[in-house]
């Protein structure tokens, strides 16, 4: 095939440019390195955590505790909002990195406002979930796992998310140290059929049963109520105030 690059005494791109690199190809640049080595991870905060997400026939409830740690040892806040609306019919719910998780709750909702702005509706959650997967897949985001829940036209949906970009559908799913805990209660308790308060129940009892047992979850519940139009976050610092 013939290269302007070669063959040709008009032709003197190549050696203007340098290199084996060829001027009409794309350059692909890189991606902002944090640089942690890991080194710091005692000094993080971190939102060790337990959040669950779960469907329900009205929509989506989502659950998070209430507790920040340092390096999972010394309890760094004790009222730590883990969930954020993203838009008025979608929420997510974060675990892992504070600085990390506020800056890609940032980036997310900048993108969803993006889309509402252009097409004058909210993107769907599965495309809100296929975002998310590649923000966290591609961006500079610190050990980030978050579950987003949503509903839209299809109905409640909830996605688990992690920082290699994989994004999981299911009727339920736990996130956070305390998942293993939080999990058996969702096994046991979850059915097609649950009402929204009953849905409520089950995930309290999930995160009361993580906090039992996990050190970096506790001080309290935020229970999120998702619909076709609206976002409801409410705190208890308590857990039996909703049980």
């Amino acid at each position: 095939m013939f290269n302007s690059n070669e063959g040709s005494e008009f032709a003197r791109n190549q050696a203007r440019f340098g290199g084996t690199q060829n001027p009409y190809e794309p350059e692909v640049g890189s991606l902002p390195d944090n640089g942690n080595s890991g080194a710091d991870d005692e000094y993080v905060n971190k939102t060790g955590t337990t959040i669950v997400g779960l469907t329900t026939e009205d929509g989506v409830v989502m659950a998070s505790d209430m507790r920040a740690s340092l390096g999972g040892r010394v309890v760094s806040n004790k009222d730590v909002q883990k969930v954020e609306e993203i838009q008025p019919n979608a929420a997510l719910s974060m675990s892992g990195s504070v600085g990390g998780a506020q800056s890609f709750i940032r980036s997310l909702r900048a993108e969803a406002n993006l889309y509402e702005a252009r097409r004058g509706e909210y993107m769907s959650i599965n495309a809100l979930a296929t975002m998310a997967s590649n923000l966290l897949r591609g961006g500079p985001f610190f050990r980030v796992v978050p579950i987003l829940g949503g509903v839209d036209d299809e109905g409640g949906h909830v996605f688990s998310l992690d920082p290699s970009g994989s994004s999981l559908s299911d009727t339920y799913t736990a996130q956070g140290s305390g998942m293993p805990y939080a999990l058996g209660v969702l096994e046991q308790e979850f059915t097609d059929d649950l009402t929204t308060d009953e849905a409520v129940q089950v995930a309290a009892q999930a995160i009361d049963s993580a906090s039992e047992r996990d050190t970096a979850s506790g001080n309290g519940i935020h229970v999120t109520k998702i619909t076709r139009e609206n976002v409801e976050i409410i705190g208890h610092k308590d857990v039996d105030d909703v049980l």
